[in-house]
């Protein structure tokens, strides 16, 4: 590849993360009903052209933002798991109250993973690596010799889903978020957090 062509190719990959960047910012402080191209090109200085030679629409930006959200919510959970005590369920503890945080504290990304409309796969060979780190972190929450940890770290997972947004949309008393948190560590690590 030429001096030129890498060049390019950075330029590319700076515009496309440019893209992603305002497009996060402006749901995060405006809500994703902001989120045009129209807005996205005035954002980042570029035409909608431009835009659409990186992205295919606004669905595609959804996409790109929650894969960003994805690998940063992976963290997320591998810190408050690793910081956990070795006790049963702490694991589980730490990592159901880290992913409710994440919702509360970062609604707009939370949005682009589970709710709008994406092309983004879950517990399939597309997976994202991003996606499949979220899980593994839920996964490593259950005993290696349970071999249903998976269909353990599933439940967990939607549990917790089920929760966040019945919570967010005012269906259920936000107030309740630590006792429901403890119900369900201790109906699946089999003894009280």
């Amino acid at each position: 590849m030429s001096a030129i062509s890498e060049r390019r190719e950075r330029e590319r990959a700076q515009r496309h993360r440019l893209i992603i960047t305002a497009a996060r910012e402006l749901a995060e402080t405006e809500g994703w009903e902001a989120v045009t191209t129209r807005r996205l090109a005035e954002r980042v200085e570029y035409s909608q052209p431009v835009l659409y030679s990186h992205f295919n629409g606004k669905d595609a930006i959804v996409s790109a933002v929650a894969l960003d959200a994805f690998a940063e919510l992976a963290a997320h959970l591998h810190r408050a798991r690793q910081d956990a005590a070795a006790g049963p369920g702490q694991a589980l503890r730490a990592v159901g109250g880290a992913y409710l945080d994440f919702a509360v504290q970062r609604p707009a990304l939370y949005q682009a993973m589970f709710i709008l409309p994406t092309d983004l796969k879950f517990a399939s060979t597309e997976t994202p690596a991003p996606m499949r780190a979220c899980f593994e972190e839920f996964v490593a929450c259950f005993p290696p010799e349970n071999e249903r940890r998976e269909l353990f770290a599933e439940v967990a997972w939607s549990a917790l889903h089920g929760m966040a947004v019945l919570s967010e949309s005012g269906r259920i008393p936000s107030g309740w978020q630590e006792e429901r948190l403890d119900l369900l560590v201790t109906r699946f690590a089999g003894t009280a957090p």
